[in-house]
């Protein structure tokens, strides 16, 4: 089965051709694809995409910072969708990524989709911008990438749901991208790469902006990509909109977190989990 749009001849030749635009793009490394999956592969995708309101395993996000929902896992996948998320996390696609990226670190997939799968965003619905969480909390691997992958059929710009990446200083987004059908965006995460969308949603009462999330990782990453400590999501305000987040403390737990070596964290959580 060829998954990808059948234009593309040879993909690891063409990450080569694009590795290039990837690392030179602002306001850090990032690329976007139009109808870059076999179109009859991904319309299944779509239309076997569940409504998450009304299924179970599902999180409600529902804070100043975030209103979406994200499916547990596989749980809610239907059987096109497994066979779609599987080829994202098989050996062609992660050598594939790894050309485009230049990322020199072996690079892993998450099949447990932590934090990732289906997302669903309802009429009013947002993310404000963030930096994503920098640790698979239970391997204590670092994220390196991020693949999104857009099911919107007929999506007017009216709509909204724009998918921003921001510069570093939080002074404005220099990339905003239409989250239309059979479009992918593929970024770096650092600490420092803030993207989001900001803005409640418009759509229709009968729609919802749709996409598949798949994260990569490696062991281990360059230290300027980092900053003090692991994290969780870090949400940013944007410049002229004062308090636009919500901004959590830093606690105890955190900078105990921060010192402790990977090693120790994780035979602590053997130890509770035993407990």
């Amino acid at each position: 089965m060829n998954f990808i749009n059948p234009k593309i001849k040879d993909l690891q030749q063409f990450a080569s051709e694009k590795k290039e635009e990837y690392k030179n793009a602002r306001p850090f490394p990032n690329i976007v694809f139009d109808d870059f999956f076999d179109v009859d592969i991904l319309n299944k995708v779509a239309d076997d995409f569940p409504d998450l309101s009304k299924r179970k395993d599902v999180i409600t996000y529902n804070t100043q910072d975030e209103k979406k929902l994200a499916a547990k896992g596989e749980s809610n996948f239907s059987d096109s969708a497994k066979i779609f998320t599987h080829y994202l996390n098989s050996e062609p696609f992660l050598k594939f990524l790894q050309e485009l990226t230049g990322i020199k670190e072996t690079l892993l997939p998450d099949p447990y989709f932590d934090g990732g799968g289906y997302h669903e965003i309802k009429p009013g619905g947002l993310l404000k911008v963030h930096a994503d969480f920098n640790k698979q909390q239970a391997t204590m691997l670092d994220r390196r990438l991020n693949l999104l992958v857009y099911l919107n059929r007929d999506w007017e710009e009216s709509y909204g749901g724009h998918f921003e990446l921001w510069d570093k200083d939080m002074k404005g987004a220099e990339k905003k991208i239409l989250p239309l059908f059979n479009r992918v965006a593929i970024f770096s995460t650092t600490d420092f790469s803030y993207h989001g969308h900001p803005d409640p949603l418009t759509c229709p009462p009968d729609r919802s902006r749709r996409s598949l999330a798949l994260y990569y990782y490696s062991n281990g990453r360059p230290k300027s990509e980092i900053s003090t400590r692991p994290h969780a999501t870090l949400f940013k305000d944007r410049a002229g909109k004062k308090n636009d987040t919500i901004k959590e403390p830093i606690t105890v737990k955190d900078v105990l977190y921060e010192i402790t070596p990977p090693i120790l964290v994780r035979a602590a959580k053997k130890l509770v989990g035993k407990g």
